[in-house]
């Protein structure tokens, strides 16, 4: 059976007639683009109108004809076939000395044209005349299944895409450099659901949902560059949550857009910017405030309004945007608007961003619901959002994670071995499959005992084969800061100089943002005495992330977007549970926990010091002795509704309130003690405290 996948194109008609005439043939194998692949050859880039690439016939691309006349389309196709022939041979891994290894030829396909007696070779007019000319095309002599590969990742446009770090200087054969190195060349194609999402084309809403390393950054990447090399003359926004996320979005979409339309991307069509701005740095809330005349708050303006109302920040200002202006005054402004990591923004700025579209509503947004930092939960299904569907596109596979580390962190996210019970929950079963998780043993059901494990084709197995399972992921506990700061700094040096890694393969992260600069500097006095610098993420420029021969520190904000082979997680304990109040605040510190375990592409280090950090520890450790797979009783609606209230996140506001209550029933619990040993007496206190103190002695 033939993998359709059908992006935009202006010649719907024969398109779909040639998209059934291959549903119909079940003998026939490989993919079918429509609209795609983008070349460019010769100074110019065309669109192909369809493109089959099979282990059987080679690659055959199909010159449609929408119309109903008829000309000579020879020089048509020759010249199809001499770009897609000039693409393929820039590749020397698809070349034999002047020989290209792949077969190619070129079909015109023209089902509504009336002048049929008019026929030239490779030219077809009904489903008998396709199968007739396929039949014709000879079959591939094509002796290795790399050399597929290798054709279909050019199509899909990902060697040129995915850039790779320089690692000519590896020496050794089993460093961790080399591993990395392996690791690298061995992901390069993509899957079957990165591809659709970014070729599909759907006139409307599109939901992209995924794992930590799923690729749907890459995704929504490319599928703006793609959109934008179609439709120049479209007005698009790409936007997102976590500053350092510009620069990498900025590279894709102009390596696409140099590959494909030989000239970067048009910046006033298509625009990269943050979510919320300001005057110095725009971003939609900020241009939406300006272009309808309405009220700009920064953060500190915003955190007023969001007590008031009971959210965060963001989610307060876009609230009030949207409801200071009519949506019938506000002018269509986008064609279309991507946004990366909406579990982190809000519904508010989804609809923001939707009344700003033009008629067709294109609005195309990718998020993670464990991924999410901020208080709220998951964001709705579509239809509740905006009032109709969208269509959506799951990524099963995970690309950046190997098994234990993702198992490990959905383990310590949900909470599934954590001493006092789960911490949050998927509220609907099917989402454990669509993360790539299979029942081993039991079942998905209310108070029935479950088995987890991940999908063979979920995860990638390349490090579980390559080294030591206990060398991937590791906990350890400190008895001070001090020790875990000395621990750090010199397993970083032995990273460096032993190990042959980059300072850029390394990332420290510290889990409670505000702390960073004040908790990172001992391991960065340490790492500077051994003549290895460093730096915190954004503190000079808030759109960098990396420094040239620097080790990146950051706080958990900031390190989302991003993924390294190494990724060292300082203060684990306070990624345990709220040093105060232990049941609340949990689902915001688990989701730290998870989404900074998720940064590694290799391995991960969690250190940390006190009982916290020993506790956190003790449960890794049953997550090892349970094989990296998930058992637990499956939760009643009751029972995940009570830990949503319970782990819910703390406002300011009430952590301050609730320490103050807190304190005052410690001080009540001292007077009962006085008052029980005759130091004191029950009417040395005010009167109107005196009824309270004879209730509580009862």
């Amino acid at each position: 059976m033939v993998d359709i996948k059908k992006g935009q194109t202006d010649k719907n008609a024969s398109s779909e007639l040639l998209i059934n005439f291959f549903k119909k043939q079940g003998d026939l194998e490989g993919k079918l683009y429509i609209g795609y692949p983008i070349l460019y050859a010769g100074g110019e880039n065309i669109i192909l109108d369809a493109l089959w690439i099979s282990e059987n016939k080679g690659i055959i691309i199909f010159d449609l004809i929408e119309g109903l006349n008829f000309e000579n389309r020879e020089r048509v196709r020759d010249s199809l076939y001499n770009k897609i022939e000039s693409e393929l041979k820039q590749y020397e891994s698809l070349n034999k000395g002047r020989k290209l290894l792949v077969d190619i030829e070129v079909i015109t396909y023209a089902p509504a044209c009336r002048e049929k007696e008019v026929i030239e070779k490779y030219t077809s007019f009904n489903d008998k005349d396709l199968i007739r000319e396929i039949e014709s095309v000879p079959d591939w002599d094509n002796s290795s299944e790399e050399i597929f590969r290798k054709a279909l990742s050019v199509i899909q446009s990902v060697i040129k895409i995915k850039t790779q770090v320089d690692r000519s200087y590896v020496k050794k054969d089993n460093s961790r450099g080399a591993i990395v190195k392996r690791l690298e060349e061995t992901i390069a194609n993509l899957d079957n659901q990165q591809e659709e999402a970014i070729i599909e084309y759907h006139d409307g809403l599109q939901r992209i949902r995924g794992l930590a390393g799923s690729g749907k950054t890459i995704v929504l990447a490319l599928k703006a560059a793609y959109l934008h090399a179609i439709n120049p003359d479209w007005n698009i926004i790409v936007t997102f949550n976590t500053r350092s996320l510009k620069n990498q979005f900025k590279e894709l979409i102009e390596l696409f857009c140099i590959q494909k339309m030989g000239r970067k991307p048009n910046k006033d069509k298509i625009r990269i910017i943050q979510a919320w701005g300001g005057s110095r740095s725009t971003g939609v809330y900020y241009e939406f405030c300006k272009d309808n005349g309405i009220e700009y708050l920064d953060v500190r303006a915003a955190k007023p309004l969001a007590n008031k109302l009971g959210t965060q920040p963001f989610d307060a200002v876009c609230k009030k945007a949207l409801e200071s202006i009519e949506k019938s005054k506000i002018k269509p402004s986008y064609d279309v608007i991507l946004v990366d990591e909406a579990q982190d923004l809000s519904e508010s700025f989804l609809n923001l961003c939707f009344v700003q579209l033009t008629k067709k509503k294109r609005l195309i947004y990718a998020y993670d619901e464990l991924q999410k930092l901020n208080i709220g939960s998951s964001l709705r299904n579509p239809n509740k959002i905006f009032g109709q569907d969208a269509s959506d596109i799951i990524l099963k596979k995970c690309y950046r994670n190997s098994r234990p580390v993702l198992v490990t962190a959905h383990a310590l996210g949900f909470g599934i071995y954590h001493n006092k019970g789960l911490v949050q929950f998927f509220d609907q079963p099917a989402l454990w499959n669509d993360v790539g998780y299979l029942v081993k043993e039991g079942v998905l059901k209310a108070k029935e005992k479950v088995t987890l494990t991940r999908a063979n084709e979920a995860t990638h197995k390349f490090l579980e084969q390559e080294i030591n399972l206990e060398d991937i992921i590791q906990f350890k506990t400190f008895t001070s800061k001090q020790a875990q700061a000395k621990a750090i700094a010199d397993d970083i040096e032995k990273n460096l100089k032993k190990e042959e890694l980059l300072h850029r393969d390394i990332i420290v992260i510290n889990p409670l943002a505000l702390t960073t600069k004040k908790e990172v500097a001992m391991i960065r006095a340490l790492l500077d005495s051994k003549g290895i610098r460093s730096h915190i993420a954004g503190d000079v420029d808030k759109d960098e992330f990396y420094r040239d021969k620097s080790i990146a520190f950051t706080g958990i904000n900031r390190a989302k977007g991003n993924e390294v082979p190494y990724v060292y997680i300082m203060n684990g304990q306070d990624c345990y549970s709220h040093p105060i109040i232990p049941n609340r605040g949990l689902r915001e510190r688990r989701n730290i926990l998870f989404t900074a375990i998720t940064r590694s592409k290799a391995w991960v280090r969690v250190f940390g010091v006190g009982n916290f950090m020993n506790l956190l520890e003790k449960e890794f450790n049953l997550i090892k002795e349970k094989k990296f797979e998930l058992s637990f009783t499956y939760p009643t609606q009751e029972e995940i509704d009570k830990m949503n209230v319970i782990s819910r996140d703390l406002t300011i506001t009430e952590e301050i309130q609730l320490k103050t209550d807190i304190d005052s029933l410690s001080n009540i619990t001292n007077i009962l003690q006085r008052i029980d040993s005759g130091e004191n007496q029950i009417e040395d206190y005010p009167e109107e405290m005196q009824a309270i103190l004879k209730l509580l002695k009862k």
